[in-house]
């Protein structure tokens, strides 16, 4: 998902220097709300494996 974000930014940049205002300022919105995405699923998978721990051995 990180890279997903990290192609529209590309994508954004390359855009910006051609001139397609248009296109670089949706390709930024999208990179901004997969790295949202990312950073909230990141946080919950940490607290998630902090609360759980590692399970006794059997």
């Amino acid at each position: 998902m990180l890279g997903w974000a990290l192609t529209f930014l590309v994508v954004a940049l390359i855009a910006g220097v051609l001139g397609f205002g248009g296109v670089a300022a949706v390709s930024v919105e999208i990179a901004q709300i997969i790295f949202v995405v990312f950073l909230v699923l990141f946080i919950v998978a940490a607290a998630v494996h902090a609360l759980r721990g590692r399970t006794p051995p059997v």
